[in-house]
């Protein structure tokens, strides 16, 4: 009768997991068809139009632009494809660093080059303090500023008109450091945190939401941030903004850990830096 009670609650256990995992991929699927849907048509259609005034032999002036157009339609294209082939690596467990001697001040720097027109356009306060004995630490260049260009994306896209974005990189008493992220935007409920962890998660519908997105963004930073045998904590408030912090060792463990799938990041309850603790010098802000 024991084992009877038990085959059923397994059974219903694996029917429980087997739906979530069926509306997880309907969600993915959507999600998907929305964001190629959407770049795709901007290339066909511009290009149309080209091929339109190329027919009739005239040039309307517009083809740099419809160019600009279209290039940065397939440039989002390679990005969503890249991003779902990275995080199908970090879980198969056949990804690799490239290790190199790394600036943490000049990453930071590059990173928010490429984020900050974006914060103007939304008229965005984006301030960096860094701390003058940030280390030179090896760190694979490439993904390191994938993951803070991630995180920088999310923290301007998910903040309002006239909104507040504050880096603040320091150097931990062990010869690493910590690049931490706040920013005063829409914040998580501790549900939806979980939710937005989750590789192609979205914490709202993929019918309804407001913000475009895949759902890899946070995973991907989450998993390589591990990946250099670091940590990534976050903590999120709703209507309060979001808080996440980047923690990178002296050294990174060796390739056998750096080719190990990492798991999702857990929600951090530890107390973060928040927008009115930082106090470093120098500051800048754009």
């Amino acid at each position: 009768m024991i084992s009877r009670k038990r085959a059923e609650q397994a059974l219903r256990a694996a029917k429980l997991e087997a739906d979530a995992a069926s509306r997880t991929k309907s969600e993915f699927l959507a999600n998907m068809s929305h964001e190629l849907r959407t770049p795709l048509n901007a290339i066909i259609g511009f290009a149309d139009l080209m091929r339109h005034f190329a027919s009739e032999g005239r040039d309307s002036g517009k083809s740099l632009e419809y160019a600009a157009h279209i290039s940065g339609a397939g440039r989002h294209l390679l990005n969503i494809i890249s991003d779902i082939l990275d995080i199908s690596k970090i879980e198969s467990g056949t990804f690799t660093l490239n290790i190199e001697e790394c600036s943490i001040r000049e990453l930071v720097d590059a990173s928010l080059l490429l984020v900050r027109d974006r914060a103007r356009a939304k008229r965005q306060s984006l301030e960096f303090k860094a701390a003058p004995d940030l280390p030179i630490l090896p760190a694979d260049a490439a993904r390191m500023k994938q993951i803070l260009i991630n995180l920088l994306s999310n923290a301007s896209k998910f903040t309002g008109e006239g909104g507040r974005i504050l880096v603040v990189a320091q150097r931990t008493p062990e010869g690493g450091a910590t690049i931490a992220i706040a920013d005063t935007g829409i914040g998580m409920t501790a549900d939806q945190l979980a939710v937005a962890l989750q590789p192609f998660g979205q914490v709202q519908s993929s019918y309804s939401r407001a913000h475009e997105g895949t759902g890899l963004g946070l995973p991907i930073a989450a998993a390589l941030t591990r990946q250099h045998g670091g940590d990534f904590h976050i903590s999120s408030q709703h209507g309060s903004g979001t808080t996440v912090v980047v923690t990178l060792r002296p050294n990174v463990p060796g390739a056998d850990h750096a080719n190990r799938a990492a798991p999702p990041a857990a929600p951090s309850r530890s107390r973060l830096p928040s927008l009115e603790a930082a106090s470093l010098q120098p500051g800048r802000s754009s």
